[in-house]
């Protein structure tokens, strides 16, 4: 899986997604999606909802958000002043059983593989960002063997990059949410509502209902 066609390949954006080189470890009903460790650690029951339910509320933050992403979520590459630049890259982790893609890697003239995953809005979910863009790296780290130390998260709204290091503590955090994801898919149960100021900012408010009869009381207790 780190053999130089997979990095030309990865580096022209022309990657066909995972290829394993033995049989996998992981039966795809247990393959974790990588986007779902960022709903995960904002929220439980948003995870449940989106990645068990299959629910999904088209509003505001979502036309935002896939506004946002047209450009990164279609696979290409440049070269930048940074190094070269990847769109749209399938990624994978044999070990820890996670799918998904990035939405920019930046490799730089060693071939040191940077991550940047492009948000929107404030920056109300930034540990879960860094979760979602840690799991990016360790993916990273086992398909083209080398070591990822740190990424960026992009917030479009600022327009800024904010570095991340994958230090251990975060390392571990994410290995942890990882299996934590897999027990919720594997329950297939909807845990209970946060009631907190994260549901203001929640796409799928208005499904969870945080603020039904009985839960009412949890969002004004002191």
């Amino acid at each position: 899986m780190t053999d130089g066609k997979h990095l030309n390949d990865a580096r022209s954006g022309s990657d066909p997604g995972p290829v394993w080189d033995e049989a996998p470890r992981w039966d795809e009903a247990e393959l974790v999606p990588i986007s779902a460790l960022q709903h995960y650690v904002y929220c439980p029951r948003q995870c449940a909802l989106i990645h068990v339910e299959q629910v999904w509320s088209e509003n505001v933050f979502t036309l935002r958000g896939r506004r946002a992403h047209a450009r990164v979520d279609t696979p290409g590459r440049r070269q930048r002043e940074e190094g070269r630049q990847v769109r749209a890259l399938p990624l994978w982790s044999d070990r820890l059983g996670l799918v998904g893609r990035a939405d920019v890697v930046v490799f730089a003239d060693d071939g040191t593989p940077y991550p940047v995953e492009h948000k929107v809005g404030p920056r109300h979910a930034r540990r879960a960002d860094a979760v979602q863009l840690c799991a990016q790296a360790l993916c990273l780290e086992e398909r083209f063997g080398r070591p990822v130390p740190e990424g960026a998260l992009f917030y479009r709204k600022t327009r800024r990059r904010l570095p991340v290091a994958f230090d251990d503590a975060l390392r571990a955090e994410t290995e942890a949410t990882v299996a934590a994801v897999r027990a919720l898919l594997r329950q297939a149960r909807l845990p209970p509502p946060a009631a907190d100021d994260r549901c203001r900012h929640c796409s799928l408010r208005e499904a969870c209902m945080p603020l039904a009869p009985g839960r009412f009381h949890r969002m004004i207790e002191p």
